[in-house]
């Protein structure tokens, strides 16, 4: 009998929700798109009832919730007592904070088991939740490797590995998938009681980032731009930091949040932004590599799945899709914890039914629009906003058109998509033939980018534009990955070309968004171009846009001059 798996994530940022019909995902939001809080990180009730809403079902239909081991209400711990619930009563009622972590509880019972200290069946029912729903709380670090492996149906075996600020008292883990058995190497159960240690290479970045002046766990993406700009001048200094032990592990002699923090402010002294960057790059890049060359030595694989927010870097997972001879490379594309929803629903189902019957239902990932579908009620929507008038164009050929003559427009189709990247379904679009798109870009959206704007390409003319191959290909299907851009096109499409001659592709099936599709094919067609600017659909600091209200605010404000959904072109006026 199948069930109805809710996977949520409660934490200091990206909260999300996730739904599966036993093994098919049907439904996955982040909680910033729905309260337009970027990076919102709250218990995510509304994330929840949407993804439900979106299947047609209620809180009373679910059978099982998973949740991760972050932040939880606090009302539901148990044995709080003395100074502590004093304390915790403090937070709660006069700063604002009802919930708290579940690490210190583990630790002070000795267990990782969260339903010997938490109440979750009342969490359960007080959120309305039928009774006798069940609870499972999920390994961090395996719920962000999970997905690469079960969306990749041809693997014989893989290498996992997740690399983040920190989940479950570890920021690693790595995973070895062979002979039909998924071994842990490092990085489950078995370290939640071990001692801490401070060894990720995703804080260090982090605070290059806020030292840099950028927002941390936001703008990390900044510092990956500015650093093609640079040199690594200081590169020894920081990369003495770090280690590699024979078995792959990453270690570091920095020992706590302030001791990074306060080392990588005093690494910035003397240096321009674009050096201080070009440093951070380029030991992150050596010291990963040096970690997988160990690994894979050991556990030998054709294959590597990457997950957690250090594989937000597309320069890194460049460099290692071209280093280890592999057959692919897939990066989740929820890669930060707004994706570890699916994989806690994703390890429920590997401990209820075991590792054969999982195997068995491994499935291809899709396009992961997996949002709300306005289609139905955008068109009308849009028409009925002051200022907003719908054009006689076809909304293919009127893109092309528009997007031909230099205008800034924007595809509103079909569902939202799920993770950090717009591909597609809430896509702003630019002509790329001209470097000063960039600045008109960051000027019409308040954006400050360092790196050219995203391309998209069709998935029959990609190939001739970008260095796609069988290993990058599927990466490049999500924008996960950089590429190179061959020669005879760098000038062309000056407009999504980095300095290092590098971009950020996103390959499109027609048979994955027909809209889409057709305005590039269109606009080579017109042009010659086979490819066009794709940044997400939003405004610097906002979440990508969700609604037709959000839509047409845009379109309002001046940040883009038209959209384009399935059935017609509007425009101001």
């Amino acid at each position: 009998m199948s069930q109805l798996i809710l996977g949520v994530h409660s934490g200091s940022h990206d909260a999300a929700a996730a739904l599966f019909d036993d093994y098919e995902l049907k439904a996955a939001v982040s909680l910033e798109r729905l309260t337009r809080n970027k990076g919102d990180g709250a218990y995510p009730d509304l994330a929840i009832d949407e993804v439900l809403s979106i299947a047609g079902l209620t809180r009373k239909d679910v059978d099982v919730v998973c949740h991760s081991r972050t932040l939880m209400p606090t009302r539901y711990f148990r044995n709080l007592s003395g100074y502590q619930w004093l304390k915790e009563q403090y937070r709660s009622l006069l700063r604002g904070k009802p919930r708290r972590q579940m690490m210190p509880e583990i630790f002070r019972h000795g267990s990782p088991d969260a339903e010997r200290f938490y109440d979750s069946a009342a969490l359960l029912r007080d959120k309305g939740f039928r009774d006798g729903t069940a609870s499972f709380f999920y390994n961090h670090h395996e719920a962000h490797a999970l997905p690469a492996l079960f969306y990749s149906p041809d693997w014989d075996d893989a290498l996992l590995v997740t690399a983040d600020g920190g989940g479950d008292n570890v920021h690693y883990s790595h995973r070895h998938f062979a002979n039909g058995t998924l071994t842990d190497i490092y990085g489950g159960e078995d370290t939640i009681l071990t001692p801490a240690v401070e060894d990720s290479l995703g804080k260090m970045y982090g605070a290059a980032t806020k030292a840099l002046g950028f927002r941390r766990v936001r703008h990390e993406g900044k510092v990956t731009g500015l650093a093609a700009m640079g040199q690594p001048v200081r590169a020894a200094e920081l990369a003495a930091k770090f280690s590699v032990d024979a078995n792959g592990r990453i270690h570091s002699t920095l020992a706590s949040d302030r001791e990074i923090n306060a080392f990588m402010q005093s690494l910035l002294k003397g240096l321009s932004r674009e050096d201080y960057a070009a440093t951070v790059q380029q030991v992150l890049e050596d010291t990963m590599r040096v970690s997988f060359e160990r690994l894979l030595a050991r556990h030998p694989a054709k294959h590597v799945g990457l997950s957690g927010g250090v594989f937000a870097n597309v320069k890194l997972n460049r460099l290692l899709a071209e280093t280890f001879g592999l057959d692919e490379i897939f990066v989740f594309p929820a890669m930060g914890d707004d994706g570890l929803p699916v994989g806690g629903a994703l390890a429920w189902l590997l401990r209820r039914d075991g590792l054969p019957t999982w195997l068995q239902n491994r499935r291809d990932l899709g396009p992961v629009y997996l949002g709300r579908d306005f289609t139905a009620t955008v068109d009308a929507a849009l028409a009925a906003i002051p200022n907003v008038r719908r054009t006689a164009e076809d909304p293919v050929a009127g893109s092309v058109q528009r997007l031909e003559a230099g205008q800034l427009g924007a595809i509103y189709t079909g569902r939202m998509e799920y993770g950090p990247r717009a591909l597609g379904n809430r896509t702003i679009l630019a002509n790329p033939s001209r470097r000063e798109t960039h600045d008109l870009l960051n000027e019409r959206l308040s954006r400050s980018e360092f790196m050219p704007f995203a391309p998209v390409a069709t998935a029959e003319r990609a190939g001739d534009v970008f260095d796609i191959t069988n290993v990058n290909r599927r990466a490049c299907r999500y924008m996960t990955i950089a590429t190179d851009v061959r020669p005879d096109w760098r000038k062309r499409i000056a407009a999504v070309v980095h300095v290092d001659h590098s971009a950020r592709p996103q390959v499109i099936e027609r048979a994955d968004n027909p809209l889409y599709h057709d305005i590039i094919s269109g606009f080579e067609r017109a042009t010659g171009l086979a490819a066009l600017v794709n940044t997400s659909f939003n405004v610097h600091e906002e979440p990508i846009v969700n609604t037709p209200a959000e839509c047409a605010r845009a379109l309002t404000d001046g940040r883009i001059d038209f959209v384009a959904t399935d059935k017609a072109l509007y425009v101001r006026g």
